[in-house]
């Protein structure tokens, strides 16, 4: 075999890029909400994306998502520009935005079936999608209650089911932990260290112990600018290091 065909051998082999930022950035009038945001992220990573509130997570994710389009530069999923071939890349991407969309009248159940059929799933493959979520989310005790009666950290947990509902590849999850209580916060770190054996993540947060607890990469993000590209460890091993760290990316601008 030649050197040629060996090195093609390793390439292809290498995980590939899930998740890609190309100089994102997003201006309402003089004000910078994200400025040339770059970064990549391989299948099978779990990425926390930290930063200050304000600082342009939101912005960012939602620019990856294509949910909005942005001013200059290029989002990918699974390679698919999101600004011309958004369809195909949303058949790869599970999201839950903060505060999504959740019917309070309907109970999860009704409203898995009801994304489920948006997302084109039908009859024994949309009943098996459903049973999947509802065990992963662990969602069995209060599948038929509404979801307005539901504790937040049951609606998050039916957001997350949401999001995995058509198996996507890529999971993007927008501040998956905010106002849950501490035992809540503990079971959706959990489900989301599972989920990270099989699926690429980006999750945003602005709390420095998620970070440590699920992730293996962090991208700070300070003033729309990513200011931080790199491993929990080098943002320090204790509160009080990772404090300190914080307060030098946000102050550093």
């Amino acid at each position: 075999m030649s050197e040629t065909s060996n090195n093609k051998t390793a390439t292809d082999s290498s995980p590939k890029p899930m998740i890609e930022a190309l100089g994102l950035s997003k201006f309402y009038g003089s004000f910078a909400a994200s400025r040339d945001v770059s970064f990549s992220i391989k299948q099978g990573e779990v990425v926390a994306f930290l930063g200050p509130n304000g600082a342009g997570k939101s912005t960012t994710m939602k620019l990856l998502t294509g949910y909005l389009a942005p001013s200059e530069g290029e989002a990918r999923i699974a390679g698919f520009n999101m600004a011309t071939n958004r369809l195909d890349g949303a058949k790869r991407l599970g999201y839950l935005p903060e505060n999504g969309p959740l019917y309070a009248d309907m109970t999860p159940r009704s409203l898995l079936q009801f994304f489920g059929q948006l997302r084109q799933l039908t009859g024994a493959d949309l009943d098996r999608r459903i049973e999947a979520v509802v065990r992963t989310c662990h969602l069995g005790a209060v599948i038929g209650k509404p979801i307005g009666k539901l504790s937040k950290g049951y609606r998050q947990r039916v957001g997350m089911a949401q999001a995995l509902l058509h198996d996507p590849d890529v999971l993007i999850l927008d501040e998956p932990t905010a106002g849950l209580d501490p035992n809540q916060i503990r079971e959706v770190r959990k489900m989301i260290r599972e989920l990270g054996e099989s699926k690429t993540i980006l999750l945003s947060t602005h709390i420095l112990q998620e970070v440590q607890a699920m992730c293996t990469r962090v991208l700070f993000i300070n003033e729309g600018r990513l200011v931080f590209d790199g491993t929990p460890e080098q943002l320090g091993d204790d509160p009080a290091m990772m404090d300190n760290k914080f307060h030098e990316f946000t102050s550093a601008s």
